[in-house]
């Protein structure tokens, strides 16, 4: 018999500036508990690492898609938000999920991501240089709006084909959206901004599709216009601004965090540090090791399609999962010493972009994006401090800071 345990105390002050206090605790009850359903809202929450594993690769257990919400969530399609991004990739299901995930998967193969990565230096150093200028004679930067958010959004911009111009307006409507994504974030006003920046969005994409369809462009919005062209099976309309949308969220936000995160990871360790700056060549092994330490998503949630149980823990057919990859990356099960930050860790898998048939599709395009960039960054500016001491983030879905103010001396 498992106790339940309850989300108050990781959604609580002291829990969202040290969840990993919450997560190790719940490591000492097993891989898998009981929630509260009327205090938390869901019903089992799993936090082992193999465990997690196990789950998210499961056919038994699905996305939280139209089917289920029209069973559980009373008119959630009044939310604009909510109905236009249950028609995207990241939550639908089945045959669905195949069609739509082979449209996208073309975008994201490791050739096409490799090709990517003179594009990401040239961004980083157009972007470093803009910091060397604003940073001149010790002024205070911004390093999460000068450098954090724009690089990604930037590239997946030039992937897509949303125009520069553009990318910035989008930062504020992404926000709105991620706010909703937190645990408890449902509430009235934060739905109500994710549904005015939804329909925002959509209209952007549905101009910018009708742009490309009479002027087609070498980019993945053109590409998806002519497939919609061709075959009305593809995706329908509103599955192809659904999709826009997301993706282009989806492909910098967890990116920025990693950014952002992984900073204040390396200048907290001068000697991690150094040894990146020394040799290029190990920063896949920070990059990995950044988002298993601090993973920009700590939760994901599944619903069971079947009567079922999880390690001893009863499953019945309908009931909320949350998989807590921030709890899984640190499982001292599955990571000797997981408190410690360890570039060199062997074997180090992280759990960060999820498993299964819903492995996050941009995952080697950040992992690719922190390998070209943190080098550079630390290289270009050996002198890089925080000014003050910025806090923990106290996000736990999308977690990171909003700004980060940073000093430095260029190199040059």
């Amino acid at each position: 018999m498992h106790d339940a345990v309850s989300l108050k105390a990781i959604q609580s002050a002291d829990g969202r500036r040290d969840p990993y206090a919450h997560y190790a605790r719940l490591h000492t009850r097993g891989t898998a508990s009981p929630l509260d359903r009327v205090r938390d809202g869901y019903d089992v929450i799993v936090f082992g690492y193999e465990t997690a594993d196990r789950v998210l690769k499961d056919p038994a257990f699905r996305l939280m898609d139209t089917e289920y919400m029209d069973g559980a969530v009373a008119r959630w399609r009044e939310h604009t938000v909510l109905r236009v991004l249950k028609d995207s990739v990241f939550f639908v299901n089945g045959s669905v999920h195949t069609r739509m995930r082979r449209l996208f998967h073309q975008a994201f193969t490791p050739r096409r991501v490799t090709s990517l990565e003179p594009a990401i230096a040239r961004i980083t150093d157009d972007l470093l240089d803009r910091i060397a200028e604003l940073g001149a004679g010790g002024a205070p930067v911004d390093f999460m709006a000068e450098f954090a958010f724009p690089l990604p959004s930037n590239v997946i911009g030039e992937l897509l084909g949303v125009p520069e111009e553009d990318r910035a307006w989008f930062r504020p409507r992404v926000r709105a959206l991620s706010e909703i994504f937190e645990l408890d974030g449902s509430t009235w006003s934060s739905m109500r901004a994710a549904d005015e920046a939804t329909a925002e969005l959509r209209e952007y994409f549905a101009e910018l599709a009708a742009k490309r369809r009479a002027d087609p462009r070498d980019d993945l919005v053109s590409a998806l216009v002519a497939a919609r062209a061709e075959d009305d099976q593809r995706l329908t309309d509103d599955e192809l601004l659904a999709n826009l949308i997301a993706l282009f969220n989806a492909g910098f936000v967890t990116t920025t965090h990693m950014f952002g995160c992984g900073l204040t990871l390396l200048l907290a360790r001068p000697q991690a540090l150094a040894a990146l700056l020394a040799d290029a060549e190990l920063a896949s092994g920070y990059v990995e090791e950044i988002l298993r330490y601090e993973p920009p998503t700590h939760f994901l949630i599944r619903y069971a399609t079947v009567d079922t149980e999880i390690d001893g823990v009863p499953v019945p057919r309908g009931s909320s999962v949350v998989i807590a990859l921030g709890a899984a990356n640190r499982d001292p099960r599955r990571f000797p010493q997981p408190d410690v930050f360890d570039p060199r860790r062997a074997d180090n898998r992280p759990l960060s972009f999820g498993a299964g048939p819903h492995f996050c599709l941009g995952a080697a395009l950040t992992r690719i994006e922190g390998q070209v960039a943190f080098p550079r960054l630390l290289r270009r500016f050996p002198a890089l401090a925080l000014q003050g001491d910025p806090g923990p983030p106290t996000k736990l879905q999308f977690r990171g800071y909003e700004t980060l103010a940073v000093t430095t001396e260029s190199s040059r």
